[in-house]
């Protein structure tokens, strides 16, 4: 059922099977003329089955229904493609919408994540299952791109958005300053950690996502509505435990490093993780992933800041400690 937070806004649970993640916050904010849906799901039968009960339930119209999509990842994303009506605006933000537009599939990923020590052949087979190639939109629709500090009207509500960059290059929240509720996406969860990967020398994602941290930091926040699991109120308190979580992962880090050179699949190995395996060789291949996605971005940030250096052999990557 769908759980009323504010007079017409709403949250929807939609299921993320197979994911750790379990489940999805869509928001609804109904209107008289127009309703607005917040994140989506995965584009997937079981996903769709949910969204449009209960949306039935609320007695939403679709054709006159506007969408604001949170960040490019397929289970924020992916279902729009099933729910858009000719008349709908989906809102989204540029540097993700210039990342759908380039796309040209995951061959990139693959040989960077070959040349950071990650095993070629193991990521292949195992990308057959990703839920970002298999649930994901089959196309890209017509965007309306908002940019950092436009004003969104939904219902009676007045939304700010807030680029985060972090997540991915592009996340971008929703801020109503009346009654100072922050609809995060990815960048703010209470009870997980954001994931924070670095799939590309170009960006330095740990980097900007600290900084987007601190950008909304000082917003005064009674509410914060997540992309996933429960909603919170300890909003400052949870970025400063944010915070410092990565300093703690950037430590650890540089002591695994002591311990001589590492590629970047050899210090996620080595890393700590709240996952139920005796081993790294335990790990389904996913999660060596993220793992090694996370570990690439701290790496990046640790070289940025020249805390260590980076040598680049013929084949890969390796990272070694200044001291």
């Amino acid at each position: 059922m769908p759980e009323e937070i504010l007079p017409g806004f709403y949250r929807l649970e939609i299921p993320l099977p197979d994911s750790p993640l379990k489940s999805l916050n869509s928001y609804v904010i109904t209107g008289s003329e127009r309703n607005l849906i917040i994140d989506t799901g995965f584009n997937r039968d079981v996903c769709y089955n949910v969204m449009q009960k209960e949306l039935q339930i609320l007695n939403i119209d679709l054709t006159r229904t506007d969408f604001f999509i949170t960040h490019l990842h397929a289970d924020h994303f992916g279902l729009v493609e099933r729910l858009k009506t000719p008349t709908s605006t989906i809102y989204f933000n540029r540097p993700d919408a210039e990342i759908l537009d380039g796309w040209n599939g995951f061959e990139h990923m693959f040989s960077y994540a070959a040349h950071n020590g990650f095993p070629e052949r193991e990521l292949r087979n195992a990308f057959q299952q990703h839920p970002g190639k298999r649930f994901g939109t089959q196309w890209v629709p017509e965007l309306k791109i908002l940019q950092d500090g436009d004003i969104l009207e939904a219902g009676e509500y007045k939304l700010l958005c807030i680029e985060t960059p972090g997540h991915t290059l592009g996340h971008t929240c929703l801020y109503e300053a009346d009654k100072k509720v922050f609809i995060s996406g990815d960048h703010i969860l209470g009870d997980i950690t954001p994931n924070i990967q670095g799939w590309s020398d170009e960006q330095d994602m740990l980097k900007h996502y600290l900084i987007s941290l601190d950008k909304v930091s000082s917003l005064p926040v009674d509410i914060v509505l997540p992309g996933h699991r429960s909603l919170f109120s300890n909003f400052r308190e949870r970025i400063q435990e944010l915070k410092r979580h990565h300093m703690s992962r950037l430590e650890e880090i540089l002591s695994i490093l002591g311990r001589g050179d590492r590629n970047a699949y050899g210090v996620a190995s080595e890393m700590s993780w709240d996952i139920k395996c005796d081993s790294w060789e335990q790990f389904p291949v996913p999660q060596k992933w993220f793992a090694t996605g996370e570990a690439i971005a701290h790496l990046r940030y640790l070289e940025e800041n020249r805390q260590i250096l980076r040598k680049e052999a013929v084949e890969q990557t390796v990272y070694s400690s200044i001291v």
